[in-house]
């Protein structure tokens, strides 16, 4: 049944992706780029109700009240590729910095260009990175929030964490909010697999970090505040959906996670 299913909705999502980019392209193109958003937020809702309604995985979103007004750096988890839109609906104005050759892609990249989307090269150096700061700062000074994902690319659930420093130096140079989100995702939507899992999973909206500290200060806060509440909602989501394969990553990290609780009981 999680074979059909999957199979199921993953012909459908790829077809309400595609025939959405055709058919509303014309209406999208011709808006203002700030209205013009409420059509991939529309698709991302979509998404996850076909999700829900075909694979039966719901979500539940806490912290919704720690989202500021104006600019910040949204910082999640990443998993899977439900991480990358299923949030999107609770941003006012977001823009990416993503590889320069998704803008390549054919309506995708038209897509993002109309939305300002920020392309890099992620080999370069030097002027480039700083020209992709300063638009970065144009981007924002209209109070648009600057999605990066802190660890670079997607990770198996409970894998041991590698953020990368350049979050760090976003956030001293921006001298905005940062707000970390902490889910696991990825137990139900795999990476490199076409399965999808039924269940239910948190995800937790974290307070945010304000400007201005160190930025080594506020590298070791993001990550201690951000992988404890991944701890705390691997545990809850394998504890409430026992049907789930549990992958190697995600077994070795509640071990852990038990063996320090006993550890700190002695």
């Amino acid at each position: 049944m999680i074979t059909l299913r999957s199979i199921l909705f993953n012909t459908i999502f790829y077809a309400n992706l595609i025939i959405r980019m055709i058919v509303l392209s014309p209406i999208y193109f011709l808006m203002p780029r700030k209205a013009a958003y409420a059509i991939p937020k529309a698709w991302a809702k979509s998404s996850v109700w076909l999700m829900k309604k075909i694979v039966g995985t719901t979500c539940e979103i806490e912290g919704l009240e720690n989202i500021p007004a104006g600019s910040y750096i949204f910082a999640p988890k990443h998993q899977s590729f439900w991480d990358t839109f299923a949030l999107l609906p609770y941003l006012d104005d977001p823009v990416y910095i993503l590889k320069r050759e998704l803008m390549w892609i054919p309506l995708f990249g038209w897509y993002a260009k109309k939305q300002r989307m920020i392309p890099v090269d992620r080999s370069a150096r030097g002027k480039v990175m700083f020209d992709v700061l300063k638009r970065t700062r144009e981007e924002l000074s209209s109070g648009r929030q600057l999605i990066i994902y802190p660890e670079g690319t997607r990770r198996p659930p409970g894998a041991e964490p590698v953020y990368k420093y350049g979050i760090a130096r976003m956030y001293r140079d921006l001298n905005i909010p940062v707000v970390a989100v902490a889910m696991h995702p990825g137990l139900f939507w795999p990476r490199r697999t076409f399965r999808k899992y039924p269940g239910h999973f948190k995800v937790r909206i974290l307070p945010p970090i304000p400007p201005g500290l160190d930025p080594d200060a506020f590298f070791a806060r993001l990550m201690e505040e951000t992988e404890k509440a991944s701890d705390e909602l691997l545990v809850e989501t394998i504890a409430n959906n026992p049907h789930l394969p549990v992958p190697p990553t995600a077994a070795q990290r509640l071990a852990e996670i038990a063996k320090a609780k006993v550890a700190a009981t002695v």
